[in-house]
């Protein structure tokens, strides 16, 4: 099979990298890629928010299976535009990505269908937003309803914080038109994970519960960012209560999107909190996360292509889905700055170092290719994960790696899995 990767993050040099360990792929195609999906196959200059030249670039290489790695090319009709030309895309159509692409369409659906979520308003008139935060107690919690790159949700400690996050949003619209509707919801208490699950439109396997850690800082201190670090699995949901997590919180949603005739394609991403109450979907993405996809795939057993192309044939029932009994962990090496300014432009060291410890694999994201070297393009630049016989030991490894590595302005978070081994007792 010949497979397109779309994106450039360190989740696609993860799903290239996975894909090629398979028998049925032999040609990796990425768009844009970066630095590490150029060592797993050919990278193409095409934006991944450039629908019409993706389906072109299919075409022209003669793709059989698309692999979508963001959520926007998902949004924008990716997945219906490659079907007109034959070509089936690992991930659901414009409507289903929605779940993603529009929070209030995810709050509405959820109480359509019974899944448990905080109590929510939708607001696209500011006057009436503001009337609403000043009557509700505090803390809230402030969304903007399109996509803003995981920066358009604020938890606010008080009415003055939710109202200058309103006036953010709504006003002087930093995050564009994503601010044009908002939620406002009650905030809820507890340890996140994240539930994800393959689907076929029908059947759903899910997949190990993951922790993500958003804030930049230690102790979960400082902004939110697009992750620093996952592990998986995490204890905060053990395996004996996936069935019932599918049943709550995947399945009423593919029953009801397949209902609507528009069955969901691809990985369905649930990001619970787990409260005193019970567990609760804080939101809905429709693709894998970053970086819970790196330590995901590093315990994948089975072919990934052939999982991917049974989720769009419909065939998951048939497909052999298995997980290696290692805990996996993601330290996330990103620039000091992030995720407000940082530099760039920093050659990497050590990669091969890092990489020839067992049980690790040095997953790039912002990185690029420069005259041989590879040097630092984004914010978050690595990924740095590590198998492990339980989450202490994949823990050890990942940092003994980091070790390995040495770049100007490194930065990562050093507690990355220790909420999971509090729960553990260690």
């Amino acid at each position: 099979m010949r497979i397109l990767v779309v994106g450039s993050g360190g989740r696609e040099h993860a799903l290239a990298w996975r894909l090629r360990q398979g028998g049925a792929a032999n040609e990796i195609f990425a768009a844009p890629g970066n630095g590490g999906t150029a060592m797993e196959g050919v990278n193409c200059a095409v934006s991944d928010s450039d629908v019409g030249g993706l389906v072109h670039l299919a075409r022209d290489k003669r793709i059989d299976l698309v692999a979508a790695g963001p959520e926007l090319p998902l949004v924008e009709g990716l997945t219906e535009a490659l079907a007109r030309e034959g070509i089936p895309c690992f991930g659901p159509d414009a409507f289903a990505a929605r779940l993603e692409g529009s929070k209030a369409f995810a709050k509405n659906l959820m109480r359509e269908t019974g899944v448990p979520t905080a109590d929510f308003a939708v607001f696209t008139d500011y006057a009436k937003a503001r009337e609403h935060v000043l009557a509700r107690d505090e803390p809230m919690v402030v969304k903007a309803d399109g996509l803003a790159a995981g920066k358009g949700v604020v938890v606010a400690r008080t009415r003055g914080e939710a109202l200058a996050a309103l006036e953010d949003m709504m006003v002087k619209k930093i995050y564009g038109p994503a601010g044009d509707a908002v939620i406002v919801e009650d905030a809820l208490s507890g340890e996140e994970a994240s539930f994800l699950a393959f689907c076929d439109g029908q059947t759903i396997v899910p997949l190990p519960a993951c922790q993500d850690h958003k804030p930049v800082g230690e102790g979960d201190a400082g902004p939110n960012t697009g992750g620093m670090g996952a592990y998986c699995p995490a204890p905060v949901l053990p395996e004996s209560e996936y069935g019932r997590m599918a049943e709550l919180a995947i399945r009423p949603i593919v029953a009801s999107l397949a209902a609507k005739g528009h069955p969901f394609k691809g990985v369905l991403y649930a990001g619970l909190m787990m409260t005193k109450d019970g567990p609760y979907v804080l939101e809905y993405n429709v693709r894998f996360g970053d970086p819970e996809c790196q330590p995901l795939l590093m315990r994948l057993q089975g072919d990934l292509a052939e999982i991917m192309l049974a989720c769009v044939q419909g065939r998951l029932d048939a497909t052999r889905v298995g997980w290696k009994p290692e805990t996996a962990i993601c330290v996330v090496m990103a620039a000091k700055g992030y995720p407000g300014n940082y530099p760039k432009g920093m050659e990497i060291f050590g990669l091969d170092a890092a990489e020839k410890l067992d049980g690790v694999k040095v997953f790039q994201a912002g990185t690029r290719l420069a005259g041989g070297r590879i040097v630092s393009s984004g914010g978050r630049i690595l990924g740095v994960t590590a198998l492990g016989m339980g989450l202490a030991a994949a823990k050890s490894r990942a940092y003994a790696a980091i070790e390995k590595i040495s770049y100007d302005n490194a930065y990562y978070r050093r507690d990355i899995g220790d909420k999971g081994l509090v729960r553990e007792g260690k």
